[in-house]
């Protein structure tokens, strides 16, 4: 299983390219923008509410500067992403390692692994809050496209002093 070196958010508001302050509270949102997934921050004088093609979103407040602790994005914005990404063939080692990121975060359980109808390797990972079993296909990246993967999930879904989930 991969580690993941945890990135900072930008600390600014997308709309507004103002710096977000210690203590105050702003949203994030991820947004399918073509095959990426992007991650905005948004004061909240500055949200407007999500976008349509938004994947999920939460709201947050920027920690004191000398707080390290990180946090990730809460559990329904991880499964809406995920789900959302069974459906991206170009993104299908993205869903394996984010697989294994909400195992070892106990969101999904592991049942089993067996082949498809192909003889792929696939994992079978079941989601207690919704009740769903999912199949996700074994693809185990490159050391440079891990080190791309990491780098894209940290930035999309990992932020400090992440609250209560707001949205999706």
């Amino acid at each position: 299983m991969l580690d993941f070196d945890i990135q900072k958010f930008t600390r600014k508001c997308a709309k507004t390219d103002r710096e977000l302050a210690p203590g105050e509270s702003f949203y994030s949102v991820l947004v399918s923008e073509g095959a990426d997934v992007v991650r905005y921050d948004y004061s909240l004088p500055a949200w407007d509410g999500p976008p349509e093609n938004s994947l999920g979103y939460w709201r947050s407040s920027v920690p004191d500067p000398k707080a390290n602790k990180m946090k990730l994005a809460p559990n329904d914005v991880l499964l809406h992403y995920f789900v959302c990404l069974e459906d991206q063939a170009e993104k299908q080692d993205v869903r394996y390692i984010l697989a294994l990121l909400m195992i070892r975060k106990r969101i999904l359980r592991l049942d089993d692994q067996t082949k498809d109808a192909d003889g792929n390797e696939q994992l079978l990972v079941y989601c207690p809050k919704n009740e769903t079993e999912y199949a996700v296909p074994v693809i185990n990246p490159t050391q440079e496209r891990a080190a791309q993967i990491q780098s894209e999930l940290a930035s999309l879904l990992y932020a400090e002093g992440t609250s209560s989930p707001s949205g999706r």
